[in-house]
């Protein structure tokens, strides 16, 4: 470790470094960072407190000794552990939104949170996501760390927000990031088994990212997955089954004029042969085009 620490002095030396280290190891990546090199960057400049996405402007900038001797301890930790960089860095990030992870909790990568921010962005507004300003009540179903339901929060600004998960560790980590984004009065955190604590309450929005993996690719799983909380991926023998409850149960929680996005992987033939008289409207993000479904509340037989 003092020989790499004396011997490389600027962040690319680092960042090259990290990435022959990388994939001599042969890692595995997905947990927002799909190569080395990228995997490399965000470790690096996360760790910094850097932009991540700005790798280029400080790339020959000279770093102080303990921030050399912290990059080395990260990478070697990356190699040795397995575990994803969020989990090293302590922060994970949706559309440039930061959110504290750690193992408690699987590491935010929602495509709703990419759907939320093109949408409601967007010059146009949204095609079938509710009116932001008129949506008065939402639901995170699943919320893990709470980022979905603090990008609600700050999407939906007249919304009560509930959030629910089954892991009273995840929650803990989900009271940090809404004490971190300062939305602790608008978010209420429940514990229990999907819409099992809500007490009947309905919604003009569910969002729901629930556990969606099936055993066969669980069983398969490299080290960087299986370092998160096998309940945040295990979806059951096909992968669909919290995604089949949502759907029986969604109906009773959803307000007339409401509906739901949910993601579910890959389970799209599955749920279109098991509920033909569901219309639902797949939603394309820039890596897949039919893991997330919107389904209306007139969908879904709310009147």
């Amino acid at each position: 470790m003092d020989d790499i620490t004396r011997d490389l002095v600027t962040l690319r030396d680092y960042w090259r470094y990290a990435i022959s280290r990388f994939n001599k190891a042969d890692l595995s990546y997905g947990h927002g960072t799909s190569t080395a090199g990228d995997d490399a960057a965000f470790l690096l400049l996360d760790s910094l407190d850097l932009p991540i996405d700005a790798l280029d402007p400080f790339l020959d900038a000279r770093l102080l000794p303990s921030e050399r001797k912290l990059l080395a301890e990260r990478i070697e930790a990356r190699v040795t552990t397995r575990k994803p960089s969020a989990y090293l860095t302590g922060r994970s990030y949706i559309q440039g939104v930061r959110f504290h992870v750690d193992e408690r909790v699987i590491v935010p990568r929602s495509h709703i949170g990419e759907i939320l921010f093109r949408e409601y962005l967007g010059e146009l507004g949204s095609s079938f996501l509710p009116d932001p300003m008129a949506v008065e009540s939402a639901v995170d179903i699943c919320t893990g760390s709470g980022c979905l339901a603090v990008l609600a929060a700050k999407f939906f600004p007249q919304a009560e927000v509930d959030a629910v998960d089954l892991s009273a560790d995840a929650l803990e980590v989900a009271k940090l990031n809404l004490a971190e984004h300062e939305v602790e009065q608008q978010v209420s955190l429940h514990e229990g088994d999907l819409f099992a604590p809500l007490a009947g309450r309905t919604y003009d929005l569910i969002i729901t990212n629930p556990p969606y993996v099936d055993h066969e690719a669980l069983d398969g799983y490299p080290p960087e997955y299986r370092a998160e909380p096998r309940l945040a991926h295990d979806g059951g023998v096909d992968g669909l089954d919290l995604v089949r409850r949502i759907l029986d149960e969604a109906a009773a929680h959803l307000n007339p004029g409401g509906g739901m996005i949910c993601e579910i992987g890959s389970g799209r033939e599955i749920l279109e042969e098991e509920y033909p008289h569901l219309d639902f409207v797949w939603l394309e993000t820039a890596s897949s085009q039919d893991a997330v479904f919107w389904l209306s509340a007139e969908a879904l037989g709310v009147e």
